[in-house]
């Protein structure tokens, strides 16, 4: 099964470092939307949209990419480092008009830098931990388990 992770990650890098433990044990192109805008996704299988919270929706270089790139009819998996899942209804829009399917979703902490909090160093300063990174592997092992 070939998969590829079209992610934007700024700052603390918390998304690509969640990312890149997943990719490191598994055979999955990875894609840096903030720096990439453009590539042919239609021989992948699998196709994953990480990003952290922007304003209440993902990243926008995520969400254009997908607008721009995503072939009709694909199997999609989503991953935020935000805690939340409604950060996802802005890309599920899109995999919808697109006639894709969403076939998992996981969300984990990420490095909160929100306001009054940024004070203090984040709310959720240290994440993703070793065990948000086990946990993302495991997502994604069940992900190929079922495909």
């Amino acid at each position: 099964m070939k998969t590829v992770i079209i992610y934007a990650s700024v700052h603390h890098n918390n998304t690509k470092e969640l990312v890149c433990a997943i990719a490191a044990e598994n055979d999955i192109d990875v894609v840096d939307a903030t720096k990439i805008t453009e590539k042919d996704l239609s021989g992948y299988d699998l196709i994953g949209f990480a990003s952290g919270i922007y304003f209440g929706k993902m990243h926008q270089s995520v969400i254009n990419f997908a607008e721009v790139n995503l072939p009709e009819n694909k199997d999609v998996f989503l991953i935020c480092t935000y805690g939340g899942k409604p950060v996802f209804d802005s890309i599920k829009k899109i995999v919808k008009e697109k006639q894709g399917r969403i076939v998992g979703e996981f969300s984990c902490k990420g490095f909160d830098t929100f306001g009054p909090f940024k004070l203090i160093g984040g709310i959720s300063k240290g994440h993703p931990d070793k065990n948000d990174l086990d946990n993302a592997k495991t997502f994604f092992k069940e992900l190929e388990r079922r495909k």
